[in-house]
């Protein structure tokens, strides 16, 4: 596949904002569908739905099927050892739910610490926060410099004998700063400490080795990897999800149910209750198929390109200033332009079909360290072009005139 031509791989692109070709720089919010993921779902509904493990008619056998076809993907995907340790939710903010409450459950007393850093957006953090109000749980921020990297010294001056979990994101969704994952597990895993990712941002945009990367729990969300939404992916290493207690009861988690006892399912299903998306799952393996198609060496190349090219040109205009500029770092640029606020940026550079974000993205802990109330985000996804960049640096100047921004 073409990824100079990727753009024709997706309908949305064929709208007008405003009478203007839709220039989208908001995939670090959410990514944009392939026609192959749609009419993937499109089919499923029209032609083979049923609901999964529950009958044995040719439906539901063949839902079944396809269902487990998208596990056995995301396996390879990324590289996990068995396709037991791989347990679709309904986003990443559930996995990691998941996690905090069967680990915390099992692991948290009083006074224990759980280890964070200051990148992490609240869905990394408000599950850990609940441990802190219900069992009375340190929770610890490692910190970053000023170019919204991670102070590894720091972060391992922080990890006593009170740390249960480190809960690390991969890459933040407002500095794209990547985190040094592997080198984090290592010095987690001397001491005996688990360690949980967050790979919302980076499944889309790093390879992503799970095995290499030796952490225990690894979160998705398949709405940012061009997969339909309402679905995640929890990566769980299978003595955890083996040790760990269910998650949500209900059907399809069980083994034998009686008035005094329950037996729960063998995995994934002890961890799956009730129904599941099943259509969605189907289609997301149309999704890892694109991915693989494209090759994420080429991808990575792609998006490094572009970043690089973006930074460029937007260091160019004035009173424009970046936020963040890790040593590593991926395709997500957040900016504040001097006397205007990120939400008028929005709403002005929509006027020339120019799709960002702006606020806090999530993020208040960052921006709170970063000294910024708010900024404007663009973020890259597979389809974006160098000519993007250049409309939305042409936006932006607009923009500047609107204010009369010298």
């Amino acid at each position: 596949m073409n990824i100079n031509n990727i753009k024709s791989q997706f309908p949305i692109f064929l709208k007008k904002i405003n009478g203007k070709p839709l220039v989208y720089l908001d995939s670090s919010n959410s990514a944009q569908k392939p026609i192959s993921v749609i009419n993937r779902l499109d089919s499923f509904y029209k032609n083979e739905f049923s609901n999964v493990g529950r009958s044995i008619h040719s439906l539901s056998v063949n839902a079944t099927n396809k269902f487990e076809e998208t596990r056995i993907s995301v396996q390879k995907f990324i590289n996990a050892n068995s396709k037991d340790e791989i347990i679709f939710t309904k986003n990443a903010t559930e996995s990691i739910n998941l996690v905090a409450s069967t680990f915390g459950q099992q692991n948290i007393e009083k006074g224990d610490e759980i280890l964070l850093t200051e990148l992490e957006h609240h869905s990394n953090y408000v599950p850990w926060h609940y441990l802190r109000e219900n069992k009375g749980a340190i929770i610890k921020f490692a910190p970053i410099n000023d170019e919204g990297d991670i102070i590894i010294s720091e972060f391992e001056k922080l990890i006593t004998k009170k740390t249960k979990i480190i809960a690390i994101t991969h890459l933040s969704n407002v500095t794209g700063t990547i985190v040094p994952v592997k080198e984090i597990v290592d010095i987690a895993h001397k001491k005996n400490i688990p360690v949980l990712v967050d790979g919302c941002q980076s499944a889309p945009h790093i390879k992503i080795d799970v095995k290499d990367l030796d952490c225990d729990f690894y979160a998705i969300s398949c709405h940012k990897v061009y997969g339909p939404t309402g679905l995640g992916v929890l990566y769980a290493k299978k003595k955890w999800l083996e040790k760990l207690p269910p998650f949500i009861g209900g059907g399809g988690m069980i083994n034998e149910v009686k008035k005094d006892k329950i037996t729960y399912a063998k995995l994934p299903e002890k961890y799956e209750a009730g129904t599941m998306p099943t259509a969605e799952v189907v289609a997301f393996n149309e999704s890892i198929k694109f991915m693989n198609m494209i090759g994420m060496e080429n991808l990575i190349k792609h998006e490094k390109e572009l970043t690089n090219y973006a930074l460029e040109k937007l260091r160019s205009i004035n009173s424009v200033r970046l936020v963040g500029n890790p040593k590593n770092k991926a395709g997500v640029i957040s900016f504040t332009i001097n006397g205007i606020h990120p939400h008028d940026i929005a709403t002005i550079l929509d006027e020339d079909g120019v799709a960002i974000r702006a606020g806090h993205h999530c993020c208040q802990i960052l921006h709170e360290k970063l000294n910024v109330n708010a900024t404007a985000r663009a973020s890259f996804g597979v389809y974006n072009t160098k000519e993007d960049v250049d409309i939305l640096c042409k936006a932006i100047e607009n923009c500047r005139k609107v204010f009369d921004l010298k």
